[in-house]
């Protein structure tokens, strides 16, 4: 794992995180941001099973089931350490060797008793493939591989109605030794070829089902079969994952399931000089700088340059970080015939000589995203270990001397994990990039009301349906901010509530004169004894402050009144980030009302609908009927 740094001092770090009763997990987590030999792996999580009982501020507690047909005790710890390296408290519980099917369909199992949050299926290929004969036509291994996918998507359902928890399919190892060479990948039943065609087949099974996808065949692929697989340990103890590749399992493990909870990063940050082209443009001048076809420093900085437009283009926000003069760092996006970004490129370009730690904090503050949503790319040791020391939120890759690397690094750190992709995704940089334009416009318009005015702006709302559930379950789980209570819930549980007849979900999409924001806003709720209960509200943190949390609540005030309630209820759980909302409740009009059930700085509130006006605000409104 190269992105990382080298563990430095970490006997001495570990030591002092183990004796520190308050702070000890966070020191831990941070400790866990470094390349980690397996013993260390296994001495920082014993060190932090020490300090469970602490409070683990920012950190998502996570149950995990390991349902597995082989050994996978080793890989526990490592799961559990690049839980911490990902903002997860991770408790992984590891079932009976090989009972996965008896322990997913008896409701009296230990997974049942331990009621993960997610599953892990760990399988073996040969339980599923390994019966077709060498001369099978390529319709009896269809069906075969058919029948294999049928099978485990069973498993998947049972998991999720069973269990409640959402489900992680490892792919399967391909260690079947050629058996034609090179024509096994045209011979129908070649057992190398069935299990290609298995994974194939159900990584787009997982995607339909909204199953996460933890591919150990291509990393495998990338690695080198003997960097995951060891077939002496697979003979003695049925380990079919590697001792040495347990560090890098428990990576891909912990980003999926840290996506799944909306902890992805959401920018990434680039300086200029020997990053995104060679040399110095302060002293080489336009013409002195190193990029382009033709000269392999230059094509190396190019490919680092489509791999951001690549990001970019998949919904990953772009900013620079530069210590350079504005206006000539800028001319080299505007003049220089080889440059494949542009200034548009950019939602945020800050180029001076502050230092970089402070230009990051201005960077998050102008997109109004956490810190801990940035991806710090340098290529000057210095400036890294200076932005780790002081805003360790931010990941900072390590990268290599020679830049024909820093793509392979940045790629294979998994910043940017994807559960989904959809129409919003496409749309994101762009969006930010006219947030400048709107905060240039509100400047100019002289106050809040012009500027609301001019926006011309307008919600559509609607049920949510089958277009538009993947935008929905991503961005209940991706918002932190204006998120009233942090519930967190799947693709297939939103499902569920658009079926019930008791439950409101909600879904808000603005618009304005410079373009579509996407689906920003999502409320869920339900209905008993008279009482709607908003369950949970999410929106977008581009559009705070715009007037649209006034025309949401008037729009469910309606909802509401149409289908019989007399009053709103909603609660407010607090987090280390949703401090914004704090007193969303008492400015829409809420009432509050005693909660003794609740912990410590939750508030209860209760909006009697026959008391309620609407708000008067600047959005028009279409409604979307659900066909």
């Amino acid at each position: 794992m190269d992105w990382l740094p080298p563990a430095r001092d970490f006997r001495a770090r570990l030591a002092e995180a183990g004796a520190d009763a308050e702070a000890g997990i966070a020191k831990l987590a941070t400790l866990a941001n470094a390349n980690l030999s397996f013993l260390e792996i296994i001495q920082l999580d014993t060190a932090a099973k020490r300090a469970v009982g602490q409070n683990p501020a920012g950190l998502d507690k996570v149950r995990l089931g390991v349902l597995a047909a082989s050994t996978v005790d080793h890989l526990l710890p490592a799961i559990r350490v690049a839980g911490l390296r990902h903002g997860l408290l991770i408790e992984a519980k590891g079932a009976n060797y090989g009972q996965y099917r008896q322990e997913l369909l008896d409701p009296g199992s230990s997974i049942h008793a331990f009621r993960p949050d997610a599953v892990l299926l760990s399988l073996v290929a040969r339980e599923f493939v390994g019966a077709v004969p060498i001369d099978a036509s390529a319709a009896e291994a269809a069906r075969v591989v058919e029948a294999a996918v049928a099978d485990l998507r069973g498993l998947w359902k049972q998991a999720r109605d069973g269990l409640g928890a959402t489900v992680i399919q490892q792919s399967f190892l391909n260690t079947e030794p050629p058996l034609f060479g090179g024509l096994d990948a045209a011979v129908p039943g070649a057992p190398a070829r069935l299990i290609d065609r298995l994974n194939a087949a159900l990584a787009e099974a997982a995607f339909e089902d909204g199953v996460l996808w933890l591919d150990v065949a291509r990393a495998s692929a990338r690695d080198g079969l003997d960097a995951w697989y060891d077939g002496v340990r697979w003979l003695q103890a049925k380990m079919a994952i590697a001792m040495q590749a347990a560090p890098l399992y428990g990576e891909l493990a912990a980003r999926l399931i840290a996506a799944a909870r909306g902890k992805s990063r959401k920018c990434l940050v680039l300086d200029l000089d020997n990053t995104l082209w060679g040399g110095v443009i302060g002293d080489d001048g336009l013409d002195g700088i190193i990029i382009g076809e033709g000269s392999g420093v230059g094509e190396a900085h190019l490919a680092l340059q489509r791999y951001a437009r690549q990001l970019r283009a998949r919904g990953v926000i772009l900013a620079v970080c530069s210590k350079n003069n504005h206006d000539i760092a800028e001319a080299a996006f505007r003049d220089h015939p080889e440059m494949l970004l542009r200034r548009g490129d950019f939602a945020a370009f800050v180029a001076n000589w502050t230092d970089k730690a402070t230009n990051l904090e201005t960077i998050a503050h102008e997109l109004n995203i956490g810190l801990d949503s940035l991806v710090f790319v340098d290529d000057n040791p210095v400036e890294r270990d200076q932005v780790r020391a002081r805003l360790p939120m931010v990941a900072v890759p390590e990268l290599p001397k020679d830049p024909a690397h820093y793509v392979r690094v940045v790629a294979e750190a998994g910043y940017f994990e994807a559960i989904a992709f959809t129409r919003e995704d496409l749309a994101r940089a762009d969006q930010y990039a006219a947030n400048l334009e709107r905060a240039e416009m509100r400047e100019a318009a002289g106050g809040m009301d012009g500027f609301l005015e001019q926006l011309a702006m307008a919600v559509e709302f609607g049920p949510v349906t089958s277009l538009n559930r993947a935008r929905v379950t991503q961005l209940i789980n991706k918002t932190n901010q204006f998120n009233t209570t942090t519930i967190r819930l799947t693709e297939a549980e939103v499902e569920a509530m658009v079926a019930d007849p008791a439950a409101l979900l909600l879904q808000f999409r603005l618009t304005d004169k410079f373009g579509d924001n996407g689906i920003v806003s999502v409320m869920t709720a339900t209905l008993a004894a008279g009482i709607l209960t908003l369950d949970s509200w999410v929106m977008s943190c581009r559009v705070f402050g715009r007037q649209l949390e006034e025309e949401a609540m008037n729009i469910l005030v309606e909802a509401a009144r149409a289908r019989g309630a007399r009053a709103i209820r909603a609660d407010f759980l607090p987090t280390s980030k949703n401090a914004v909302v704090r007193e969303l409740y008492q400015g829409l009009g809420f009432s509050p009302e005693a909660a003794p059930d609740l912990p410590e700085g939750a508030s209860r509130w209760t909006l009697r609908l026959a008391d309620h006006a609407p708000r008067p605000t600047r959005i028009a409104r279409k409604e979307l009927v659900n066909d």
